[in-house]
């Protein structure tokens, strides 16, 4: 879950899952977080429907933990 400040600068990130409350500095989030926007498609019975959520890394990897097929892992080659 996200909160904003007029004008849209990131002021609060909690993990939807747990509750914990994501260390947040000058608009940018200093723990590692997931964010999932997701719009769903008129093949589900979510149809029309959009959800925001955030993970923290705890919670991520222990739901990607009980995955049946494992989470495909790529090195990143540059940072920005």
């Amino acid at each position: 879950m996200r909160k904003y400040k007029n004008g849209g600068q990131l002021e609060t990130v909690v993990c939807n899952c747990c509750g914990k409350k994501i260390i947040v500095s000058e608009g940018v989030a200093r723990e590692g977080v997931i964010s999932i926007n997701h719009s769903w498609d008129f093949f589900s019975e979510k149809d029309g429907e959009i959800h925001h959520f955030d993970l923290c890394e705890n919670c991520y990897d222990a739901i990607t933990m009980e995955f049946k097929v494992p989470v495909e892992i790529e090195d990143q080659l540059e940072y920005l």
